[in-house]
């Protein structure tokens, strides 16, 4: 069928820009922590720890999603973590916090990118559903004689 075929090309389109995106700020953890420690929450600990372990856990998983063993694992995986952050995100939001100094980030952009954590869960749970399957034509009984 091909409904079928355009969404698994679709999922599979977005599978790939997933991983990249979540390989890549998740590489970004690691090399320009600073604005990532700026909006940890003050009430936890050790931020600049908590934007590395949240950085690698972003590098596996979307690796993961590469994998088609661990695909399902990791897309569960991000959604946690997509939830883990999402204190880091009201904060930033709240307390008007700049991922730069001076930086010119709006306000209402800082609000806006709340919702998104959804968009991303949901995206992460596209991955832990089966692909569609083509249904197969139920062929008929014969009814030759021999």
């Amino acid at each position: 069928m091909r409904w079928c075929a355009d969404v698994s090309t679709l999922k599979t389109t977005f599978l790939y820009l997933l991983a990249f995106v979540m390989v890549g700020v998740g590489i970004s953890h690691f090399t320009t922590p600073d604005p990532y420690v700026r909006i940890v929450p003050s009430a936890l600990p050790s931020p600049l720890a908590l934007v590395y372990i949240s950085g690698a856990f972003e590098v596996l998983g979307g690796i993961g999603l590469l994998v088609p063993r661990t695909r399902k694992a990791a897309a569960w995986g991000l959604i946690l973590l997509y939830i883990a952050v999402f204190p880091a995100n009201i904060n930033m939001a709240v307390n008007e916090i700049q991922m730069e100094p001076g930086g010119g980030i709006p306000v209402w952009t800082m609000w806006a990118r709340l919702p998104f954590q959804l968009v991303f869960i949901a995206w992460a749970y596209w991955f832990t559903r089966p692909d569609p399957t083509p249904r197969t034509a139920v062929s008929a009984p014969s009814t030759d004689p021999t």
